[in-house]
């Protein structure tokens, strides 16, 4: 394996035994019509069935690929994160296993990074498998996060992206947090960056991994990660109760002075139970993070890697 190439390209697969092999091969025929050298870091983010046998023998017959077999799972971000780590390469390409990412599209990813860009976004603007529901609520995602963020993310945006050895290296020394959105932060870390669209085709083999509570779970990492704006909302549901407390004190006294009883245990009633839920919400937000502030200080590693294989 040569310790410097051109290229890079970063595979993070968890039970992707149906599909693997014609995610190999399809990418290396994309790549072998390129005139660069190039490696393929699979990581294989613990999986439970024969992906790593499988991934073991491909590396076995080609010395351009390796594999980082992580001792657990540990997640999709954090199998990036260390595909990123031990990749050589001059730009690195990080995508799925899947074939949703078109591997078609790297000649002009690595086109543009020739012209000068450390960062090439890749943009979805059409997912062939996705419902009128999965495509609404990814709009509605970045809509959200754009609004409450300082930082504006272009509208999805996906784990296939390219980087430059140098964004790579301030990765892998400055942005080692344990909670994570890579590709939020790509977009904010700075350095040129341009983007490029692309059609994401149904899957090849399986089924996604993400449930729609993982997809909860990673929609309010990326929005603790960039913006404050929830714990605010303590301050925010204070302010609006405490205008509508003052509206029920001066309509109480001023049914007092009139002496016409007041009425209002109905009132009082869901008052009371709106203010409590809006109490136990915030706490909720409150305890999310710091819950992330908690796994930060103990400094766990973000992954730990049972093996790595190369020919």
């Amino acid at each position: 394996m040569d310790v410097d190439v051109d290229l890079s390209v970063v595979i993070s697969a968890y039970n992707e035994e149906p599909g693997i092999e014609r995610c190999y091969t399809e990418l290396t025929k994309t790549l072998s019509q390129m005139p660069l050298s190039y490696e393929i870091v699979f990581v294989n983010d613990g999986s439970t069935d024969n992906t790593a046998l499988i991934l073991k023998k491909i590396v076995s017959a080609d010395n351009r690929i390796r594999l980082i077999d992580l001792s657990r799972n540990f997640g999709h971000e954090a199998a990036m994160m260390a595909g990123i780590d031990y990749s050589n390469g001059r730009a690195i390409i990080c995508m799925d296993s899947d074939l949703q990412h078109p591997p078609v599209k790297i000649p002009e990813m690595v086109s543009k990074w020739e012209e000068g860009f450390e960062i090439v976004n890749m943009v979805r603007v059409e997912r062939k498998d996705a419902g009128f529901v999965k495509k609404s609520n990814s709009k509605l995602f970045y809509k959200i996060i754009n609004r409450m963020s300082d930082a504006k993310l272009a509208e999805n945006a996906s784990d296939f992206f390219l980087i430059s050895r140098k964004v790579a290296d301030v990765l892998k020394n400055d942005y080692r947090e344990r909670t994570r959105f890579l590709r939020g932060i790509i977009q904010t870390i700075g350095f040129r960056k341009t983007t490029i669209e692309y059609v994401a085709d149904n899957r090849i083999d399986g089924k996604s991994k993400y449930s729609f509570l993982k997809l909860l779970r990673l929609s309010f990492t990326a929005i603790s990660s960039f913006t404050k704006l929830p714990l605010q909302l303590g301050l925010i549901a204070g302010v609006i109760f405490g205008c509508i407390s003052l509206i029920l004190i001066v309509y109480s006294i001023v049914m007092w002075i009139y002496n016409t009883p007041v009425s209002g245990y109905t009132t009082l009633i869901v008052f009371m139970s709106a203010f409590a839920s809006i109490q136990l919400f915030v706490i909720g937000i409150i305890g999310q993070y710091v819950g992330y502030i908690f796994d930060e200080v103990k400094h766990r590693p973000i992954y730990i890697v049972k093996e790595t294989v190369e020919k």
